[in-house]
Protein backbone atom coordinates (compact mmCIF):
# COMPACT_ATOMS: atom_id res chain seq x y z
CA UNK A 1 0.00 0.00 0.00
CA UNK A 2 1.28 3.43 -0.94
CA UNK A 3 1.62 5.90 1.95
CA UNK A 4 -0.87 8.42 0.53
CA UNK A 5 -0.52 10.78 3.50
CA UNK A 6 3.23 10.95 2.94
CA UNK A 7 2.74 11.65 -0.77
CA UNK A 8 0.28 14.43 0.04
CA UNK A 9 2.78 15.93 2.49
CA UNK A 10 5.48 15.85 -0.21
CA UNK A 11 3.11 17.61 -2.64
CA UNK A 12 2.33 20.28 -0.03
CA UNK A 13 6.04 20.85 0.64
CA UNK A 14 6.67 21.12 -3.11
CA UNK A 15 4.00 23.83 -3.47
CA UNK A 16 5.45 25.62 -0.44
CA UNK A 17 8.90 25.58 -2.08
CA UNK A 18 7.46 26.94 -5.35
CA UNK A 19 6.11 29.92 -3.41
CA UNK A 20 9.27 30.41 -1.34
CA UNK A 21 11.46 30.48 -4.45
CA UNK A 22 9.57 33.57 -5.65
CA UNK A 23 10.05 35.59 -2.45
CA UNK A 24 12.58 38.47 -2.41
CA UNK A 25 14.26 37.19 0.78
CA UNK A 26 15.15 33.88 -0.93
CA UNK A 27 15.99 35.39 -4.31
CA UNK A 28 18.49 37.69 -2.58
CA UNK A 29 20.18 34.85 -0.67
CA UNK A 30 22.28 32.72 -3.04
CA UNK A 31 22.92 29.87 -0.57
CA UNK A 32 19.26 29.65 0.46
CA UNK A 33 18.15 29.79 -3.16
CA UNK A 34 20.51 26.93 -4.05
CA UNK A 35 19.38 24.85 -1.07
CA UNK A 36 15.65 25.27 -1.78
CA UNK A 37 16.13 24.69 -5.51
CA UNK A 38 17.91 21.41 -4.71
CA UNK A 39 15.08 20.32 -2.39
CA UNK A 40 12.50 21.22 -5.02
CA UNK A 41 14.44 19.31 -7.68
CA UNK A 42 14.62 16.22 -5.40
CA UNK A 43 10.85 16.29 -4.76
CA UNK A 44 9.81 16.96 -8.37
CA UNK A 45 9.89 13.33 -9.64
CA UNK A 46 7.70 12.21 -6.70
CA UNK A 47 5.19 15.04 -7.14
CA UNK A 48 5.02 14.52 -10.91
CA UNK A 49 4.42 10.76 -10.54
CA UNK A 50 1.82 11.34 -7.80
CA UNK A 51 -0.06 13.81 -10.04
CA UNK A 52 -0.09 11.24 -12.87
CA UNK A 53 -1.38 8.63 -10.41
CA UNK A 54 -4.23 10.90 -9.31
CA UNK A 55 -5.10 11.52 -12.95
CA UNK A 56 -5.12 7.77 -13.68
CA UNK A 57 -7.29 7.06 -10.64
CA UNK A 58 -9.85 9.62 -11.88
CA UNK A 59 -9.91 8.04 -15.36
CA UNK A 60 -10.35 4.57 -13.83
CA UNK A 61 -13.22 5.81 -11.65
CA UNK A 62 -14.88 7.44 -14.67
CA UNK A 63 -14.54 4.24 -16.74
CA UNK A 64 -16.04 2.14 -13.94
CA UNK A 65 -19.03 4.47 -13.83
CA UNK A 66 -19.31 4.26 -17.60
CA UNK A 67 -19.67 0.46 -17.42
CA UNK A 68 -23.30 1.04 -16.42
CA UNK A 69 -23.94 3.16 -19.52
CA UNK A 70 -24.85 0.99 -22.56
CA UNK A 71 -23.39 3.59 -24.95
CA UNK A 72 -20.02 3.79 -23.14
CA UNK A 73 -19.54 0.37 -21.54
CA UNK A 74 -17.71 -1.22 -24.49
CA UNK A 75 -15.19 1.62 -24.66
CA UNK A 76 -14.72 1.59 -20.87
CA UNK A 77 -14.18 -2.20 -20.85
CA UNK A 78 -11.49 -1.81 -23.52
CA UNK A 79 -9.70 0.99 -21.66
CA UNK A 80 -9.77 -0.30 -18.10
CA UNK A 81 -7.12 -3.09 -18.30
CA UNK A 82 -4.53 -0.69 -19.78
CA UNK A 83 -5.32 2.02 -17.21
CA UNK A 84 -5.06 -0.51 -14.35
CA UNK A 85 -1.68 -1.71 -15.66
CA UNK A 86 -0.42 1.89 -15.87
CA UNK A 87 -1.61 2.52 -12.31
CA UNK A 88 0.18 -0.58 -11.01
CA UNK A 89 3.42 0.42 -12.77
CA UNK A 90 3.20 3.99 -11.44
CA UNK A 91 2.62 2.77 -7.88
CA UNK A 92 5.76 0.60 -8.14
CA UNK A 93 7.73 3.62 -9.39
CA UNK A 94 6.49 5.70 -6.47
CA UNK A 95 7.51 2.99 -3.99
CA UNK A 96 11.08 3.32 -5.28
CA UNK A 97 10.99 7.13 -5.41
CA UNK A 98 9.98 7.23 -1.74
CA UNK A 99 12.95 5.14 -0.59
CA UNK A 100 15.38 7.15 1.54
CA UNK A 101 18.25 8.44 -0.59
CA UNK A 102 21.84 7.61 0.14
CA UNK A 103 23.45 11.02 0.79
CA UNK A 104 26.49 9.84 -1.17
CA UNK A 105 24.58 9.04 -4.38
CA UNK A 106 25.09 12.45 -5.95
CA UNK A 107 28.75 12.73 -4.94
CA UNK A 108 31.78 12.57 -7.16
CA UNK A 109 33.71 9.34 -6.71
CA UNK A 110 37.24 8.08 -6.19
CA UNK A 111 38.01 4.83 -8.00
CA UNK A 112 41.00 2.83 -6.74
CA UNK A 113 42.03 -0.15 -8.89
CA UNK A 114 44.85 -2.49 -7.84
CA UNK A 115 46.22 -5.60 -9.51
CA UNK A 116 45.68 -8.75 -7.45
CA UNK A 117 46.67 -12.36 -8.01
CA UNK A 118 48.21 -13.16 -11.37
CA UNK A 119 51.34 -11.02 -11.71
CA UNK A 120 51.73 -9.18 -15.03
CA UNK A 121 48.37 -10.44 -16.32
CA UNK A 122 46.63 -8.99 -13.23
CA UNK A 123 48.21 -5.58 -13.94
CA UNK A 124 46.98 -5.72 -17.54
CA UNK A 125 43.51 -6.65 -16.31
CA UNK A 126 43.58 -3.72 -13.87
CA UNK A 127 44.25 -1.45 -16.86
CA UNK A 128 41.34 -3.06 -18.75
CA UNK A 129 39.00 -2.38 -15.82
CA UNK A 130 40.13 1.25 -15.61
CA UNK A 131 39.59 1.70 -19.35
CA UNK A 132 36.13 0.09 -19.02
CA UNK A 133 35.12 2.57 -16.33
CA UNK A 134 36.58 5.50 -18.31
CA UNK A 135 34.59 4.47 -21.40
CA UNK A 136 31.41 4.18 -19.31
CA UNK A 137 32.14 7.62 -17.83
CA UNK A 138 32.37 9.02 -21.39
CA UNK A 139 28.85 7.79 -22.16
CA UNK A 140 27.58 9.58 -19.01
CA UNK A 141 29.59 12.74 -19.85
CA UNK A 142 31.57 12.47 -16.64
CA UNK A 143 35.16 13.65 -16.26
CA UNK A 144 37.92 11.28 -15.13
CA UNK A 145 41.08 12.71 -13.54
CA UNK A 146 43.97 10.40 -12.61
CA UNK A 147 45.22 11.32 -9.14
CA UNK A 148 48.02 8.80 -8.85
CA UNK A 149 49.23 5.73 -10.73
CA UNK A 150 51.86 3.04 -10.42
CA UNK A 151 52.70 1.31 -13.70
CA UNK A 152 53.73 -2.33 -13.96
CA UNK A 153 56.94 -3.22 -15.80
CA UNK A 154 55.15 -5.12 -18.61
CA UNK A 155 52.32 -2.59 -18.92
CA UNK A 156 49.08 -2.16 -17.04
CA UNK A 157 48.70 -0.88 -13.51
CA UNK A 158 49.90 -2.03 -10.13
CA UNK A 159 47.59 0.72 -8.86
CA UNK A 160 45.61 3.62 -10.30
CA UNK A 161 43.47 6.11 -8.38
CA UNK A 162 41.17 8.48 -10.24
CA UNK A 163 38.48 11.02 -9.42
CA UNK A 164 35.26 10.76 -11.46
CA UNK A 165 33.14 13.93 -11.46
CA UNK A 166 29.67 14.48 -12.88
CA UNK A 167 26.00 13.94 -12.14
CA UNK A 168 25.06 11.08 -9.76
CA UNK A 169 28.42 9.36 -10.21
CA UNK A 170 28.47 7.35 -6.98
CA UNK A 171 24.90 6.05 -7.46
CA UNK A 172 26.12 4.24 -10.60
CA UNK A 173 29.75 3.34 -9.86
CA UNK A 174 29.15 2.06 -6.31
CA UNK A 175 28.41 -1.39 -7.80
CA UNK A 176 31.93 -1.75 -9.22
CA UNK A 177 33.48 -2.15 -5.77
CA UNK A 178 34.97 -5.58 -4.99
CA UNK A 179 37.20 -8.25 -6.50
CA UNK A 180 36.96 -8.70 -10.29
CA UNK A 181 38.21 -11.96 -11.76
CA UNK A 182 39.36 -12.59 -15.34
CA UNK A 183 39.75 -15.91 -17.16
CA UNK A 184 41.69 -15.67 -20.43
CA UNK A 185 44.80 -16.73 -22.32
CA UNK A 186 47.56 -14.16 -21.64
CA UNK A 187 49.47 -12.79 -24.63
CA UNK A 188 52.66 -14.31 -23.15
CA UNK A 189 51.14 -17.82 -22.85
CA UNK A 190 52.74 -19.95 -25.59
CA UNK A 191 50.61 -23.07 -25.03
CA UNK A 192 47.22 -21.36 -25.05
CA UNK A 193 46.32 -22.16 -21.45
CA UNK A 194 43.65 -20.10 -19.71
CA UNK A 195 44.90 -18.20 -16.65
CA UNK A 196 42.82 -16.71 -13.84
CA UNK A 197 43.82 -13.31 -12.45
CA UNK A 198 42.17 -10.74 -10.22
CA UNK A 199 42.05 -7.00 -9.58
CA UNK A 200 40.37 -5.13 -6.75
CA UNK A 201 38.24 -2.05 -7.19
CA UNK A 202 37.41 0.33 -4.33
CA UNK A 203 34.70 2.92 -4.88
CA UNK A 204 34.72 5.85 -2.43
CA UNK A 205 32.43 8.89 -2.42
CA UNK A 206 34.50 12.07 -2.56
CA UNK A 207 34.64 13.68 0.87
CA UNK A 208 34.10 17.41 1.30
CA UNK A 209 35.87 19.40 3.98
CA UNK A 210 32.59 19.56 5.89
CA UNK A 211 32.42 15.73 5.87
CA UNK A 212 35.87 15.18 7.35
CA UNK A 213 37.74 17.72 9.45
CA UNK A 214 41.53 17.41 9.41
CA UNK A 215 43.82 19.51 11.57
CA UNK A 216 46.94 19.52 9.39
CA UNK A 217 49.25 20.69 12.17
CA UNK A 218 48.13 17.98 14.63
CA UNK A 219 46.81 15.09 12.51
CA UNK A 220 49.24 14.85 9.60
CA UNK A 221 52.86 13.88 8.99
CA UNK A 222 53.77 15.25 5.56
CA UNK A 223 57.04 14.22 3.92
CA UNK A 224 58.53 15.33 0.60
CA UNK A 225 60.74 13.21 -1.65
CA UNK A 226 62.07 13.17 -5.19
CA UNK A 227 59.53 11.88 -7.69
CA UNK A 228 60.21 8.39 -8.93
CA UNK A 229 59.31 7.04 -12.33
CA UNK A 230 60.30 4.89 -15.29
CA UNK A 231 62.98 7.38 -16.32
CA UNK A 232 63.12 10.23 -18.77
CA UNK A 233 63.46 13.98 -18.77
CA UNK A 234 62.33 15.74 -15.62
CA UNK A 235 62.25 12.64 -13.43
CA UNK A 236 64.01 12.92 -10.06
CA UNK A 237 64.91 16.55 -10.73
CA UNK A 238 62.48 18.10 -8.23
CA UNK A 239 61.41 17.15 -4.73
CA UNK A 240 57.71 17.01 -5.57
CA UNK A 241 56.42 13.61 -4.36
CA UNK A 242 54.21 14.02 -1.30
CA UNK A 243 53.46 11.36 1.30
CA UNK A 244 50.86 12.03 3.97
CA UNK A 245 50.33 9.91 7.08
CA UNK A 246 47.15 10.46 9.08
CA UNK A 247 48.40 9.97 12.65
CA UNK A 248 45.06 9.10 14.33
CA UNK A 249 44.35 6.19 11.92
CA UNK A 250 47.78 5.37 10.44
CA UNK A 251 46.45 5.75 6.88
CA UNK A 252 49.17 6.66 4.36
CA UNK A 253 48.65 8.28 0.96
CA UNK A 254 51.35 9.14 -1.57
CA UNK A 255 51.07 11.23 -4.73
CA UNK A 256 53.89 11.97 -7.17
CA UNK A 257 52.20 12.45 -10.55
CA UNK A 258 52.43 16.23 -10.65
CA UNK A 259 55.64 18.28 -10.89
CA UNK A 260 54.25 20.61 -8.21
CA UNK A 261 54.38 19.81 -4.50
CA UNK A 262 51.20 21.79 -3.92
CA UNK A 263 49.25 19.88 -6.58
CA UNK A 264 50.48 16.53 -5.26
CA UNK A 265 49.56 17.52 -1.72
CA UNK A 266 46.06 18.60 -2.82
CA UNK A 267 45.51 15.30 -4.64
CA UNK A 268 46.82 13.24 -1.72
CA UNK A 269 44.52 15.09 0.69
CA UNK A 270 41.57 14.40 -1.61
CA UNK A 271 42.29 10.66 -1.48
CA UNK A 272 42.90 10.75 2.28
CA UNK A 273 39.59 12.53 3.00
CA UNK A 274 37.63 9.98 0.98
CA UNK A 275 39.32 7.04 2.72
CA UNK A 276 38.61 8.61 6.12
CA UNK A 277 34.97 9.16 5.12
CA UNK A 278 34.67 5.49 4.10
CA UNK A 279 36.25 4.45 7.42
CA UNK A 280 33.82 6.62 9.38
CA UNK A 281 30.78 5.38 7.46
CA UNK A 282 31.85 1.76 7.93
CA UNK A 283 32.07 2.33 11.69
CA UNK A 284 28.60 3.87 11.71
CA UNK A 285 27.15 1.01 9.67
CA UNK A 286 28.63 -1.58 12.02
CA UNK A 287 27.51 0.29 15.13
CA UNK A 288 23.94 0.77 13.92
CA UNK A 289 23.66 -2.60 12.18
CA UNK A 290 21.54 -0.79 9.62
CA UNK A 291 23.45 -1.59 6.46
CA UNK A 292 23.43 -5.30 5.77
CA UNK A 293 26.92 -6.18 4.59
CA UNK A 294 25.55 -8.73 2.11
CA UNK A 295 23.49 -6.09 0.30
CA UNK A 296 24.37 -5.38 -3.30
CA UNK A 297 26.43 -2.24 -3.51
CA UNK A 298 28.56 -2.80 -0.44
CA UNK A 299 32.21 -2.05 -1.20
CA UNK A 300 33.63 -5.09 0.59
CA UNK A 301 37.06 -5.40 -0.96
CA UNK A 302 37.26 -9.15 -0.34
CA UNK A 303 33.96 -9.78 -2.09
CA UNK A 304 34.23 -11.44 -5.53
CA UNK A 305 31.72 -9.47 -7.54
CA UNK A 306 32.26 -10.37 -11.17
CA UNK A 307 33.98 -12.85 -13.50
CA UNK A 308 35.07 -12.00 -17.06
CA UNK A 309 35.49 -15.16 -19.16
CA UNK A 310 37.12 -14.21 -22.47
CA UNK A 311 36.94 -17.58 -24.30
CA UNK A 312 33.16 -17.65 -23.81
CA UNK A 313 32.66 -13.86 -24.21
CA UNK A 314 30.83 -14.10 -20.87
CA UNK A 315 30.50 -11.80 -17.87
CA UNK A 316 28.84 -13.06 -14.67
CA UNK A 317 27.90 -10.81 -11.78
CA UNK A 318 27.87 -13.14 -8.77
CA UNK A 319 25.85 -10.84 -6.49
CA UNK A 320 22.67 -11.23 -8.54
CA UNK A 321 23.51 -14.31 -10.62
CA UNK A 322 23.33 -12.37 -13.89
CA UNK A 323 25.28 -13.70 -16.90
CA UNK A 324 25.65 -11.74 -20.13
CA UNK A 325 27.36 -13.05 -23.26
CA UNK A 326 28.74 -9.73 -24.46
CA UNK A 327 32.06 -9.35 -22.65
CA UNK A 328 33.55 -7.52 -25.65
CA UNK A 329 30.96 -4.74 -25.32
CA UNK A 330 31.06 -4.61 -21.50
CA UNK A 331 34.87 -4.31 -21.32
CA UNK A 332 34.51 -1.47 -23.84
CA UNK A 333 32.33 0.46 -21.38
CA UNK A 334 28.82 -0.85 -22.09
CA UNK A 335 27.94 -1.25 -18.40
CA UNK A 336 24.37 0.04 -18.60
CA UNK A 337 22.57 -3.32 -18.47
CA UNK A 338 24.74 -4.63 -15.62
CA UNK A 339 24.46 -1.50 -13.49
CA UNK A 340 20.73 -1.19 -14.22
CA UNK A 341 20.13 -4.75 -12.98
CA UNK A 342 22.23 -4.14 -9.85
CA UNK A 343 20.35 -0.90 -9.07
CA UNK A 344 16.99 -2.65 -9.48
CA UNK A 345 18.12 -5.47 -7.20
CA UNK A 346 19.31 -3.02 -4.55
CA UNK A 347 15.99 -1.16 -4.67
CA UNK A 348 14.14 -4.46 -4.17
CA UNK A 349 16.38 -5.24 -1.18
CA UNK A 350 15.68 -1.82 0.33
CA UNK A 351 11.93 -2.23 -0.21
CA UNK A 352 12.03 -5.67 1.42
CA UNK A 353 14.00 -4.26 4.35
CA UNK A 354 11.51 -1.42 4.78
CA UNK A 355 8.54 -3.79 4.69
CA UNK A 356 10.17 -6.11 7.25
CA UNK A 357 11.39 -3.28 9.45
Amino acid sequence: MLPIQKLEAVARRYNELENLLCTPSVLGNHNKLQQLNKERSDLEPVVSAFARLRDLEKKIADDREALADPDLSELAQAELPELEAQKQSLEADLEVLLLPKDPNDEKNTLIEIRSGEGGEEAALFAADLFRMICRYAETKRWKVEVLTESLASAGGYKEVIALVTGQNVYSHLRYEGGVHRVQRVPATEAQGRIHTSTATVAVLPEADEVDIHIDESKDLDISIAASGGPGGQGVNTTNSAVQIRHKPTGLIVKCQDERSQLKNKAKALKVLRSRLLELEQRKQDEALGAERRTMVGSAERAQKVRTYNYPQNRVTDHRIGLTLHKLDKIIDGDLGELIGALRTHRQAELLRGRDNG
